[in-house]
């Protein structure tokens, strides 16, 4: 019984052994990728910024514009759309599930006024979450969430920007999880369009909030006139603040996924050295229980010889010196 719990035990021990190396590969992955994401994040806040600088001023010189996503709704509003950014992959630790936490709030918040919904979803966690709760799924795009790039985010934006002019939905919003450090990530909520003023004065296209530079304003001459340049700009500014959130979004879900694998890494340390424990035990169970039955059975034979064929007490077999 004891040697087939010591089997049992070892192969266990040898099961978690090779659990630890897959985590601790993935721990150190997740770690080069945190940096590269990073970096990536940081290279794209500049044309954020300029991009949001121009579109500024343009509202600055009082450019007037008949682009739908200028103008909102207002009262007329019915449908909300939401863009929920998840990872296409699990062992992230809550990397997923806080983002759809936070979305279905704005959903249950939207309903409570009166709201419709309708979601699209980039990850295949989201879009396998949001089906089997049955929300109102309109697209899915999956495949890039650890590594997106401008056209996916382009591509996003622009279904995003067809379902407002086809009047499917009155406002769309960004449910991602913002990088602000290796260990810090915020759930976030932003709205996408129609651009507001306010927002527009206020925010980059990392959705982070900055105060309009300090000292006068430059003085630019636009050409054709600053109402046709913000119709063609606002595509793009749309474009570049999603990317900024699937960039955020990338380097949250690798430093999720780091922490968690070092999480289960250090977890297997543990119960590897607890599993041991209870393997040593049972081997020095199974080693007393042989020598008793090795003294016993010499026992047995010298009482044989003797002629003495009563059984031995069991401390005549521990002390045969009945000491």
């Amino acid at each position: 019984m004891a040697g087939g719990q010591e089997r049992i035990l070892r192969n266990r021990i040898r099961t978690v052994q090779a659990t630890k190396k897959i985590t601790r590969a993935m721990e150190l992955i997740a770690a080069s990728r945190i940096v590269k994401a990073q970096q990536r994040v940081h290279a794209a806040v500049p044309y954020s910024e300029q991009i949001t600088e121009v579109v500024r001023h343009l509202a600055a010189v009082g450019a007037t514009s008949d682009s739908p996503f200028l103008v909102g709704r207002g009262d007329q509003e019915k449908t909300v759309g939401y863009v929920i950014v998840t990872a296409d992959r699990g062992l992230c630790g809550g990397y997923n599930s806080g983002v759809l936490r936070a979305a279905e709030g704005e959903i249950r918040e939207a309903a409570l006024q009166g709201k419709d919904h309708l979601t699209v979803a980039v990850g295949r966690k989201a879009e396998a979450y949001l089906r089997f709760r049955g929300y109102k799924l309109d697209r899915t795009f999956s495949g890039f969430s650890d590594s997106p790039t401008y056209e996916d985010a382009r591509e996003v934006a622009e279904h995003a920007m067809d379902l407002y002019n086809e009047g499917r939905v009155d406002r769309v919003e960004l449910v991602y999880t913002r990088f602000v450090s290796a260990g810090s990530q915020e759930v976030v909520q932003r709205p996408l369009f129609p651009l507001e003023p306010e927002l527009v004065a206020a925010t980059t296209g990392t959705g982070t909030a900055h105060a309009a530079p300090a000292g006068p304003a430059a003085d630019y001459e636009y050409e054709p006139s600053p109402s046709a340049i913000l119709d063609t700009l606002v595509p793009r500014y749309v474009g570049a603040r999603t990317y900024a959130a699937f960039l955020n979004a990338a380097a949250s879900e690798h430093a999720f996924r780091q922490r968690a694998m070092k999480a289960a890494t250090d977890n297997a340390d543990e119960l590897i050295k607890t599993l041991s424990r209870i393997m040593n035990r049972a081997r020095q169970d199974a080693i007393t229980t042989e020598i008793m039955e090795i003294v016993g059975g010499a026992e047995a034979l010298g009482a044989d010889k003797r002629g003495d064929h009563s059984a031995p007490h069991i401390l005549e077999l521990l002390d045969p010196q009945g000491v």
